[in-house]
């Protein structure tokens, strides 16, 4: 196997020249960068990794624990913190935590075991009683709004007022008897509890009577149980003529149960999601969202997370990071609008 010392032989320069265009350090002159290069293949040269980074203490890698990979939302927060990490020269290995505490106690020990240089975690298993698990040497920061005034950097979404926002759109369009779908209640702080909150605070702040009958709560926040929840809205022939879901994933699900019962959207009953997921610009009618900007949320996750790892000695207190959001509305409150088409924009916050 040919080593860094028969590479720099061939490339006619130090071996402290070919480490550094391994490491991509700058200072290096291109046409020397390209010979060394061209000696690393005609060589078949191969960078010892696990070697390198035994002696550097890193991995180069940091991990990304989500609940459910081929849900909509987290295959898209995954695309974003790859890039994000890109950004960085770090790989990112993504694990499934299937929402469940144990998996995501799991994930904790995986960079326990240095597995990975630092961690982002999504929470949903973990709540407020787990705090103490948090307490680690290493870098966490948590994505979701599951822990709250923990010991680790967290970035979080404007849940409630996000949902008011939602729900007032619903209410400016003319709506009266707006329902919510949600998820269950686990009697701790959740997307669902926040969004609702939300949702409740902008019925009685338009004067409206809150109806705990136009709430309907489905075990899973997945497209199928959003088409039950459809077909159960429209059965319970209350006169509902607007509807907030939680999550896009269940709006998407609520808007196929309404073209099966025949229900104009958004004629009779006007529709809002929340995540802005891509699906949602592509449906008939296209869904009006709460884009809570997940690209810039991803981001801020991944810049705390590498600031701690490339600077583990200053002290620094745990930082919280709430992301502005901005309101997306399409045809399933306003109707087609030809010029502006499925992806206009109105500013909410």
């Amino acid at each position: 196997m040919a080593t860094i010392q028969d590479v720099a032989r061939a490339a006619g320069v130090s071996a402290m020249t070919v480490s550094n265009v391994i490491n991509g350090r700058p200072h290096v002159r291109e046409a020397t960068r390209e010979r060394v290069v061209r000696a690393m293949a005609e060589l078949d040269y191969r960078v010892n990794v696990a070697a390198r980074n035994l002696r550097a203490g890193r991995t180069y890698t940091i991990g990304l624990a989500v609940a459910e990979i081929d849900r909509p939302y987290y295959g898209q927060l995954a695309a974003r913190i790859i890039a994000g990490a890109e950004r960085h020269n770090l790989r990112v290995l993504v694990e499934q935590t299937g929402a469940s505490r144990e998996n995501e106690v799991d994930a904790l020990a995986l960079s326990r075991n240095r597995m990975y240089d630092g961690l982002i975690l999504s929470t949903v298993g973990l709540g407020p009683s787990d705090v103490d698990l948090l307490r680690v040497d290493y870098p966490i920061v948590i994505l979701g709004e599951r822990i709250f005034d923990g010991p680790v950097d967290h970035v979080a979404m404007a849940n409630v007022e996000g949902a008011k926002a939602a729900t007032r759109l619903l209410i400016e369009r003319g709506c009266r008897t707006i329902a919510i779908i949600d998820g269950p209640d686990s009697g701790e702080t959740n997307v669902s509890s926040l969004r609702s909150q939300g949702y409740r605070a902008a019925i009685e702040e338009a004067g409206l009577e809150y109806d705990p009958e136009l709430t309907f709560t489905v075990p899973y926040l997945t497209l199928a149980e959003g088409r039950k929840a459809g077909h159960d809205l429209v059965d319970a022939a209350r006169g509902i003529d607007g509807i907030f879901c939680v999550t896009d994933t269940v709006a998407l699900g609520v808007l196929r149960a309404l073209a099966d019962a025949g229900v104009d959207v958004p004629g009779k009953v006007k529709v809002i999601g929340f995540d802005n997921i891509e699906e949602g610009a592509y449906s008939v009618p296209s869904l009006s969202t709460i884009d809570p900007d997940h690209e810039l949320m991803a981001r801020t996750a991944v810049d705390m997370l590498v600031q701690r790892i490339n600077d583990p000695e200053t002290p620094m207190k745990p930082r919280e990071f709430v992301s502005p959001f901005v309101l997306v509305e399409r045809e399933s409150t306003v109707g087609r609008r030809p010029r502006r088409g499925p992806a206009g924009r109105t500013s909410a916050t």
